[in-house]
């Protein structure tokens, strides 16, 4: 699988990607810090990319497009350190990488994983 990792996760999850065999980039090391929400979301569809991410604002995007892919992984955690999010990432790809792969969009949290579809019933496309 392939992963763009957003500014807010540490460059540590890529490592963490690549050792599991899986093609992940940073936005840090692609010199994209200051791109646009909108732009991330396109590079993620245009490249076949899962986007990481603790910005809600990712979801929101993919949801009012009405498109099935990008799948969005957002951690909202009170430990945003590394660890945790690597723990629950490796957690999330052993069990959900079926979603994932067909479209998801996919919230961590301190207390659940919640996983929705896309594209999200009863958005409107704008």
């Amino acid at each position: 699988m392939k992963f763009l990792v957003d500014m807010g996760l540490s460059v540590s999850v890529v490592k963490y990607l690549t050792d599991q065999g899986h093609d992940g980039l940073h936005l840090r090391d692609l010199s994209l810090q200051r791109i646009e929400d909108h732009a991330i979301v396109f590079k993620a569809l245009e490249e076949d990319r899962v986007i990481l991410t603790h910005d809600l604002d990712f979801g929101r995007i993919v949801a009012l497009s009405g498109a099935r892919v990008p799948s969005v992984i957002t951690f909202r955690l009170t430990d945003m350190r590394p660890n945790s999010v690597i723990r629950l990432l490796d957690q999330v790809l052993r069990t959900l990488s079926a979603q994932i792969g067909s479209g998801a969009m996919i919230t961590v949290s301190d207390r659940n994983i919640r996983v929705r579809t896309l594209p999200v019933a009863g958005t409107d496309k704008v």
